[in-house]
């Protein structure tokens, strides 16, 4: 399966299996045939934009180069293996490690990253798929996240880690270089849960919780988003709620939180920040002064 696509309500789902599928979303209508062929997109709106998306996904090298995505990889789709002398040279630190990255809601920020023209590391288990689905514009890596080799090489040139899922930074033994670890978090939703419900999450409120420990407790700058219930709903169409206690009986989008989590990487707290989010009424035109007003409330380190 190929995939493009573009602003951030947009989803993309990645498979290996030789399905068709027609997701829709409120913006745009991706239709997915076979592997190898692209997205067909149509939209009421801002269809200029998409096309300049499809040109310059298309347009070749010098398009690319003026993106500022990698060159093309091997036809055969494999990707050209480091030596161990390259393995060891420090690279710049600019590049944005996705955890998790062909879940739903990890392939909703790296779309989001995308447009925002990031570089883009991604950990996936089918690292063909993620291949056929984004292209040389994330570098997609696969191994075991308990090696310490595939860690230092995953972590290689990386500033900032999303982490969308519970369970995904525990793997990582160090985070040596890492300047900014943004989590997403379900932990406060967990909680407001009684009953069935709270027993059948209960092994994902113990992942979240040990998540947030290990991210505290790093000493490396970070911003944990406390979301409400995640829902797979259009995102963009509501605004939002920053109240205490609002993740325990609220909803968030999942559009929503992935594109909170992409918007979290351009303001890097002194220590810490934990927030509560669902969506709500409030609406946010600047989310850098959003993030700086949260940094400034006397309850922003939640328990």
């Amino acid at each position: 399966m190929a995939g493009y696509l573009l602003p951030y309500h947009t989803s993309l789902f990645l498979s290996s299996q030789n399905s068709h599928r027609i997701t829709a979303t409120s913006s745009f209508l991706f239709k997915i045939d076979r592997p190898g062929s692209l997205v067909c997109c149509s939209a009421k709106k801002k269809a200029g934009f998409v096309d300049q998306i499809l040109d310059y996904i298309e347009g070749g090298p010098k398009l690319r180069k003026w993106y500022g995505a990698p060159d093309l990889l091997p036809k055969d789709g494999s990707a050209v293996e480091e030596d161990d002398e390259s393995a060891e040279v420090e690279e710049d630190r600019d590049a944005v490690l996705v955890t998790d990255g062909d879940s739903e809601i990890g392939q909703m920020v790296i779309l989001s990253l995308i447009v925002k023209r990031s570089r883009i590391k991604a950990l996936v288990k089918d690292k063909r798929a993620a291949m056929e689905a984004f292209g040389t514009y994330v570098e997609s890596m696969a191994g075991d996240a308990n090696d310490k080799s595939f860690q230092r090489k995953a972590l290689r040139g990386v500033r900032t880690i999303i982490c969308p899922n519970e369970g995904s930074i525990s793997n990582f033994g160090s985070l040596k270089g890492v300047q900014h670890i943004i989590l997403l978090s379900q932990l406060s939703a967990y909680r407001g849960t009684s009953g069935i419900q709270a027993l059948m999450q209960g092994n994902a409120r113990k992942l979240a919780e040990k998540d947030e420990s290990i991210v505290t407790g790093s000493g490396i700058p970070y911003t944990i988003i406390r979301a409400g219930l995640l829902q797979n709903t259009p995102g963009g169409k509501e605004g939002f709620s920053f109240k205490e206690g609002v993740a325990a009986t609220g909803r968030l989008s999942k559009e929503d939180a992935a594109f909170i989590c992409v918007e979290a990487v351009d303001t890097v707290p002194e220590a810490g920040l934990v927030f509560e989010v669902a969506n709500g009424g409030e609406k946010v035109s600047d989310w850098k002064e959003c993030f700086k007003a949260l940094v400034e409330k006397p309850d922003k380190q939640l328990q």
